[in-house]
């Protein structure tokens, strides 16, 4: 039965990873765009705009994190192996689909950034409201376990 609480911590980890991972893809392939705009228009592309890319690879952290107070929790009662199975994928993927979500909005933020030059506090006021979803999700698991 241990292992089944030790497959839940594994799987929190490496379904936040995935998460990470398609969040950095969306937010990355509009980084590039973006920065190809203001070479195409003459302009300084913003360094700035990494912010966005890279937002999503918290969640991967996140997911680190519950990993290692989920292994505790399982070794220490193994009798509740199914529940920390169901808290690693129920958590890993919400701390995903954050991370998925957050890769959009940085997305839309990195080219509205690039294109007017202005908003970049509202922008990564939006990125930060996905990132809480995932702060929410690991917090909230941890005082479950």
């Amino acid at each position: 039965m241990v292992n089944l609480g030790l497959l839940g911590a594994g799987l929190v980890m490496g379904i936040a990873a995935v998460g990470s991972g398609i969040g950095v893809g969306f937010a990355g392939q509009a980084t590039i765009g973006a920065w190809k705009k203001c070479y195409v228009g003459n302009k300084a592309a913003p360094m700035m705009l990494l912010a966005f890319a890279g937002a999503p690879l918290t969640q991967t952290f996140y997911g680190f994190i519950l990993m290692g107070q989920m292994k505790s929790a399982a070794l220490d009662r193994i009798e509740d192996a199914w529940l920390y199975l169901g808290f690693g994928i129920a958590s890993g993927f919400a701390i995903a689909f954050s991370a998925i979500v957050q890769g959009k909005a940085g997305a839309a933020a990195a080219d509205a950034q690039a294109e007017t030059g202005k908003g970049f506090a509202q922008y990564i006021a939006v990125v930060g409201i996905a990132e809480t979803v995932a702060l929410f999700a690991m917090v909230l698991t941890m005082i479950s376990l």
